[in-house]
């Protein structure tokens, strides 16, 4: 049993392997770059409300008192702001907002353990990993249904990130972490409470969403998970809390099921939500997702496909961003609509959908020209705009008169004849299916 010890007693002790940790932590050229990774990344300010534009003038006034505070082992850190984000099916998702300062000085104890850990972690763990990316996860699912892993334990932690435990956490960390100081910052970090509706509660589990420093942690907690199924020769990959472990038969899979929630509830205290937890094929649409991906299948073999939920979601926006109600100025409304979608294709864009961005592409032409066709408003406007763009005085003046609705004039030769791609495209239109070739052949 770990004797205990005055903070006072940890401070003053130096463990030979690693007495520079927590100077390496505050050293000025990593504070700096946590300082500009926090500020690119912008972000809400916390419970103190200093923004991260008014960051560099506090620290400037009060940088060397907070540095020797951590030194000394007085820094204690604010608790984070506790903030509510709608999820896709209908929960919710906590968030907890650290101050900016402590997002800094998180980030910068990141910076210095991510390469201690980083050779412990697994080649099968692809979350909040440099050089790592969900588009890697779902490939190697691919190669895996490729050899026959085509049985899927998709499981599902409920609130991960809330529910760490921290003596378990802790003591993962003194095995790598010698340098007790860092241990116990971490510690306060864990502890600092969240605030909600003005209230400060403490925190005795979990790392709120939403600090530097809690994705690493993660990592290093799940990585026990990592480390035992590998040990018993289990296939499966890993992004943060989504697992999905992979068998060649069912009767495998739900062994699987059975003895991986058994341990993730065992040994590491975390709550497996048996509801969502299955065993599905990962040719099932409907019920194997992971990631927003699933897999498909046919004479070519294998592929990647946008799992139906995902696809929906998008569509919805595209909706929403070209709705000839809400857009008032075409302009700004192509740009919005390149900004999304040009996220969602770098994020999406491994996947087979050749045809169906073909199609969507035309859908979404169809409606920016109804945007446009509305705002014209007047048959006399349309027809003089038809006219300006090259279109014959008759088909100009039967489809600026026609009584028909928008979704069948703008489908007319003399609408089609005016606003032609090329025009759209040099107006701002993002074409999804030149777009998508682009960043396919990338992937």
């Amino acid at each position: 049993m770990r004797a205990h010890r005055s903070f006072r007693r940890i401070w003053k002790e130096r463990d030979s392997a690693q007495p520079e940790l927590l100077e390496e932590i505050l050293e000025k050229g990593n504070l700096n770059r946590a300082f500009k990774r926090v500020k690119a990344n912008k972000g809400a300010p916390g419970i103190d409300g200093i923004t991260v534009e008014e960051i560099g003038a506090y620290l400037r006034e009060n940088q060397k008192e907070l540095i020797e505070r951590i030194r000394r082992g007085k820094y204690t850190p604010d608790p984070v702001r506790r903030v509510e984000i709608p999820k896709p099916d209908g929960g919710i998702r906590k968030l907890g907002i650290p101050t900016v300062k402590d997002r800094i000085f998180q980030q910068a104890i990141t910076q210095r353990l991510t390469p201690v850990y980083e050779p412990l972690f697994s080649e099968n763990s692809y979350g909040y990993r440099p050089g790592r990316s969900a588009k890697d996860a779902i490939q190697k699912v691919k190669e895996y249904a490729e050899q026959g892993y085509i049985h899927a334990v998709a499981l599902d932690l409920s609130k991960y990130f809330d529910t760490l435990n921290h003596e378990i956490l802790l003591n993962i960390l003194r095995r790598n972490v010698r340098d007790e100081r860092v241990i116990q910052w971490i510690k306060r970090y864990l502890k600092s409470g969240v605030m909600e509706n003005g209230v400060v509660m403490e925190t005795e589990e979990g790392s709120p969403q939403g600090g530097n420093l809690s994705p690493l942690l993660a990592n290093i907690y799940l990585n026990e998970f990592d480390q035992e199924y590998q040990k018993r020769g289990v296939v499966f990959v890993r992004y943060a809390d989504d697992i999905v472990l992979l068998a060649k038969s069912e009767r495998a899979a739900k062994r699987l099921l059975e003895t991986s929630t058994k341990y993730l509830e065992g040994p590491l205290k975390l709550k497996v939500n048996q509801e969502k937890s299955r065993v599905v094929s990962v040719f099932a649409i409907r019920t194997f997702k992971f990631l927003g991906f699933t897999l498909g299948k046919n004479g070519k073999g294998i592929y990647v496909r946008v799992h139906g939920k995902s696809w929906k979601k998008m569509k919805s926006k595209l909706k929403e961003l070209s709705s000839r109600r809400s857009v008032q100025s075409i302009r700004p409304a192509l740009a919005k609509i390149k900004v999304y979608m040009y996220g969602w294709l770098n994020y999406y864009g491994i996947a087979e959908m050749k045809n169906r961005i073909e199609e969507l592409n035309k859908w979404l032409y169809h409606r920016i020209r109804m945007c446009i066709w509305k705002q014209w408003k007047k048959p006399r406007t349309k027809v003089k705009n038809l006219r300006k763009m090259g279109v014959p005085e008759d088909l100009a003046w039967q489809a600026g008169n026609s009584r028909r609705g928008y979704w069948f004039t703008t489908q007319t030769i003399a609408v089609n004849m005016a606003m032609t791609k090329e025009r759209l495209i040099s107006s701002g239109f993002y074409d999804l299916a030149i777009a998508y070739q682009s960043v396919h052949v990338n992937c």
